[in-house]
């Protein structure tokens, strides 16, 4: 990535957040400050959401992959409400690039730390001071860079007790990082306090010439932009996983499956699905 700026993928899901807000119902994920942080007019929103490019208003902005960046959060999000009525007063926001969650927490006393990378969490820090939007005491920022950072020692450093139980929501990040990287982070989250839980999403090794061909294409050109995929996961392999670390309870769907959950109907979804988007899975995982 642009170590002087915000991750280009972050730009992409941010985009594609503020977009839903205009242009898609049922809803599936309110959020008043997607455009705010952006510094975007619904005007140049709408121009965004008829590219068809992969720039940060184009590819991401289409309606399959659209609606699945606005689902995955609803999980997450659903899952922290749900964690927040047992008791869970800490959320780890892993990879938090424009998410807005911690702006609009609703639940008193839920403690929000957002983990990111330093020049993708600077960017955006400034842009909420020039947005004129106030940050809420209960969030603490955490730069982190997972390939070279110790995400424990950062953690304890920003004041997380590991000696009580929290969520961790780690969304859009996976394929990017290596498998020893993603192995430490679920090996760091399992040796929390019990209940510990982690929701991400995660994508699949392609299957036949012409997936293989559409994913190679679209990671060939994020690795052009400096953000390469290094992850794959089989359904299976992950969950062996995950009950290898001791997550017990492991709830893993794809795309189509969260999306039909919050709008229904989803063959339009299913018949116009980049490949990208049929690849992906959201998986939620609690250790008890």
């Amino acid at each position: 990535m642009d170590e002087s700026g915000p991750s280009r993928t972050a730009l992409a899901t941010a985009y594609a957040r503020a977009y839903h807000q205009m242009v898609d119902r049922p809803r599936i994920l309110t959020d008043p400050y997607a455009a705010r942080i952006l510094g975007v007019t619904p005007e140049e929103l709408s121009a965004m959401g008829e590219r068809s490019g992969d720039d940060p208003g184009g590819g991401a902005m289409r309606r399959p992959r659209r609606l699945f960046f606005a689902a995955r959060a609803r999980v997450a999000e659903d899952r922290v409400a749900a964690a927040w009525e047992r008791g869970v007063r800490q959320v780890v926001v892993l990879g938090a690039g424009m998410d807005t969650f911690a702006l609009r927490n609703p639940h008193a006393g839920l403690r929000v730390f957002e983990v990111d990378h330093p020049a993708t969490q600077t960017w955006k820090r400034r842009r909420l001071a020039e947005a004129d939007i106030d940050v809420p005491e209960t969030v603490t920022y955490v730069p982190v860079d997972f390939e070279t950072d110790l995400l424990a020692t950062e953690l304890e450093s920003a004041g997380m007790s590991r000696t009580d139980p929290a969520v961790f929501v780690w969304l859009g990040v996976v394929y990017y990082l290596t498998s020893d990287a993603v192995d430490a982070t679920l090996d760091h989250i399992a040796g929390g306090a019990r209940p510990s839980e982690v929701v991400f999403d995660y994508l699949q090794p392609p299957t036949g010439d012409e997936d293989v061909s559409r994913l190679r294409e679209r990671a060939d050109r994020l690795a052009a932009a400096g953000e390469p995929w290094f992850s794959y996961f089989t359904p299976g392999d992950l969950r062996a996983k995950l009950a290898g670390l001791g997550f017990g309870e492991v709830d893993d769907r794809s795309a189509a499956e969260v999306i039909d959950e919050y709008i229904g109907g989803t063959t339009d979804v299913q018949d116009d699905n980049p490949q990208a988007l049929r690849a992906s899975r959201i998986v939620s995982a609690v250790r008890r």
